[in-house]
């Protein structure tokens, strides 16, 4: 089983309990940029605040936790570790009202393993690599902007980071964004 089975696994559960979801991380960048290596799956669900220990408890029937407190860390945290049949880590997320509704909303079907999935548009998955500004997240982001030859709404990501801006407090999430802009531009020699 690769990455793209074990997401179209946890694709397919989601729909099944009716929990609109979507796909980000790598294999994310995977269908927007190029191929890299990745070794999770890293998901967003919405689940009403009601639903969500129902949500995390029937999970972890599902599917094996990765660690023995999954469900308490999940409450804490809104990130349930748990694994794919073939032993692939999976990250799941709960969703938050306001831009990760707008992030599902705007999510793209695209055909892992031969099954449909939803995964974050480009434009989505480059607000969530710049908010996190980790070197990779950065190198990700150049890589998406280079392969879409810069023909996104990066009227909607400015947008969007002008917003986080002032929660992020370990860097300027505009200027890494307008920097890897730069970079993709001179790639495209434009």
């Amino acid at each position: 089983m690769s990455v793209t089975d074990a997401a179209a696994e946890i694709a397919a559960y989601l729909d099944d309990v009716a929990a609109p979801y979507v796909i980000i991380g790598g294999a994310a960048v995977q269908y927007w940029g190029e191929p890299r290596t990745t070794r999770d799956v890293d998901i967003m669900v919405m689940v009403s605040p009601e639903r969500v220990d129902e949500f995390l408890k029937d999970a972890v029937l599902r599917f094996p936790p990765r660690i023995s407190d999954a469900v308490e860390f999940a409450q804490e945290n809104r990130v349930l570790l748990i694994r794919a049949s073939d032993g692939t880590p999976l990250d799941v997320s709960i969703g938050l009202p306001g831009y990760e509704e707008e992030v599902i909303r705007r999510a793209v079907e695209v055909s892992f393993a031969g099954r449909p999935v939803r995964v974050a548009s480009a434009e989505d998955l480059i607000i969530h690599k710049c908010l996190a500004g980790r070197p990779r997240d950065m190198e990700d982001v150049e890589r998406v902007l280079v392969h879409q030859k810069l023909k996104l709404d990066l009227d909607y990501v400015r947008r969007w980071l002008s917003d986080f801006a002032p929660a992020v407090e370990d860097h300027d999430v505009l200027s890494v964004f307008e920097q890897a802009v730069e970079k993709a531009r001179a790639g495209l020699g434009s």
